[in-house]
């Protein structure tokens, strides 16, 4: 479903100025904003201009008026991949059932800020919510599994050139083997225990991981096939109870297991069976991809603890989640 569209944002208050969550950091404040924009962009300079509340971790983010976002790359570097989702967005969006990202301009480094940057369009909706182990069954969550599904679907069944098979931008370590993480989820164990308030059963969690590690297919990826990466609530944008959006739309190709995590934080137990079945995954592919979760989500609370509460909340609905599925 092609759209012009890009991101919208459950909250949409003002704020003075985001956390910061990088050791690299790059200072954005509104009135640098507002100078690139009108710089670069002058037919944009008579709009109001203002900074979102539910900004990211990977850009800060501003509205542009009623109808667009300015989003700015918070860290170095991180510019260099805008192209390539203006690329990928443009050709997936009429693939994909929903609305995915399409950037409409991309900016220029200027003004004392060293990262291209790019203003979007604006689409209404709502995040779904994370749901925990002891909430009951939802109807709606089960319509939002077979919607998650059918996007998943459709990705896995694009067709993938031989350029974009060999392109090394499109490899990433979340379309590779499961034990690629297995030093960096220990870590995080570890570190995990030291965090103050921090209720958890590690010493669980430990156990489903090494287990996971003894999966088939756990230290070599499967078969080549694109993902998205990142299907999590805060990147999925519902309207009128339905799924309407996939937002950060930064695909790779690789083992597209990976894109199975999103179950334990969006869905309940009824509905994670409805999602597995709707995407026939086997069993090991199905623990794979929940030992997926569990590290992504342990990674989330040593980096994330302080600074992103409502993502720290929402990763600890999923991992309280994979704990009571496999206990």
């Amino acid at each position: 479903m092609p759209s012009a569209g890009v991101i919208a944002a459950l909250v949409d208050d003002d704020v003075e100025v985001d956390p910061v969550l990088h050791d690299d950091e790059i200072p954005i404040d509104l009135g640098l904003v507002r100078k690139l924009v009108d710089t670069e962009f002058p037919q944009y300079a008579g709009l109001p201009l203002r900074r979102l509340g539910a900004s990211g971790s990977t850009n800060a983010l501003f509205r542009l008026g009623d109808d667009l976002l300015v989003r700015l790359p918070r860290q170095p570097g991180n510019g260099a991949v805008i192209e390539k989702e203006q690329r990928w967005a443009a050709e997936f969006g009429p693939l994909l059932p929903v609305d995915v990202p399409q950037i409409l301009a991309i900016g220029q480094p200027a003004r004392g800020y060293g990262e291209q940057w790019s203003i979007v369009g604006w689409l209404a909706g709502e995040h779904p919510a994370a749901c925990g182990p002891d909430e009951p069954p939802s109807r709606q969550r089960a319509q939002l599994a077979v919607d998650l599904a059918d996007v998943i679907i459709a990705l896995r069944g694009a067709p993938m050139s031989d350029a974009a098979a060999h392109d090394p931008a499109l490899r990433g370590y979340r379309g590779g083997a499961l034990a690629g993480i297995d030093d960096w989820t220990r870590t995080s164990i570890e570190q995990c225990r030291s965090i103050a308030g921090f209720d958890l059963d590690l010493d669980l969690a430990l156990a489903v991981w090494e287990d996971a590690l003894e999966l088939p297919g756990a230290y070599e990826p499967g078969p080549d096939g694109w993902y998205h990466g990142d299907l999590v609530a805060e990147n999925l944008l519902v309207t009128d109870g339905r799924l309407s959006a996939v937002i950060d739309f930064g695909v790779g190709i690789g083992d597209p297991t990976i894109d199975l995590h999103g179950a334990w934080e969006i869905f309940d137990q009824p509905a994670r069976e409805v999602f597995r079945e709707r995407l026939g995954a086997g069993e090991a592919e199905w623990l794979r991809g929940r030992a997926w979760a569990l590290g992504l989500a342990l990674g989330t609370f040593t980096y994330y603890w302080h600074t992103m509460p409502g993502r720290r909340a929402d990763r600890l609905m999923m991992a309280r989640n994979i704990l009571a599925d496999a206990h």
